[in-house]
């Protein structure tokens, strides 16, 4: 099925809008997803001592920046934003933003499994194995939506 979300891509409008729809489409799921698990990943590093560690501190800085961004990217879709800049190549930029958010989020997810170890700080083992898991399954959501962005300028490019 296809939102409006597709549809209204490259159209301009004066006005803002609601999406009910997006939600519905599996890239929408998959951005309320990778929030919810976002959140988890790093509210359960920063409930513990993580400024110690290094690692610890990349994954936060990883997980905070794509969390916020893709609250915002939420947000303009939510509100057909798009639609009022339509000089600003959305479907590019969604491919950027999910490529990226999904390699960086793969080497932090792998940095903190890594990292995680009773013999570092046996406190903290069960937030930071937690926070490795979620951060594996948000890499996934973020992997999904970089592939829906990849078909999504793949069709906008061949018009």
């Amino acid at each position: 099925t296809s939102s409006s979300f597709t549809a209204n891509l490259s159209a301009s409008s004066s006005t803002l809008a609601y999406d009910r729809e997006f939600l519905r489409t599996v890239p929408g799921l998959l951005m309320v997803t990778e929030i919810v698990l976002g959140l988890l990943v790093w509210t359960l590093i920063a409930g513990t001592e993580y400024f110690l560690y290094p690692a610890f501190g990349w994954v936060m800085f990883v997980a905070v920046f794509y969390w916020v961004l893709t609250v915002f990217f939420l947000i303009i879709y939510m509100t057909m934003t798009y639609t009022r800049i339509p000089q600003v190549p959305w479907t590019m930029v969604g491919l950027c933003f999910n490529g990226s958010a999904f390699v960086l989020y793969l080497i932090a997810a792998i940095v903190d499994a890594s990292s995680v170890t009773k013999d570092l700080d046996n406190h903290n083992y069960n937030s930071w194995a937690a926070s490795s898991f979620f951060a594996f399954v948000v890499t996934s959501c973020y992997a999904g939506n970089t592939y829906f962005s990849f078909i999504s300028w793949q069709s906008r490019t061949l018009q």
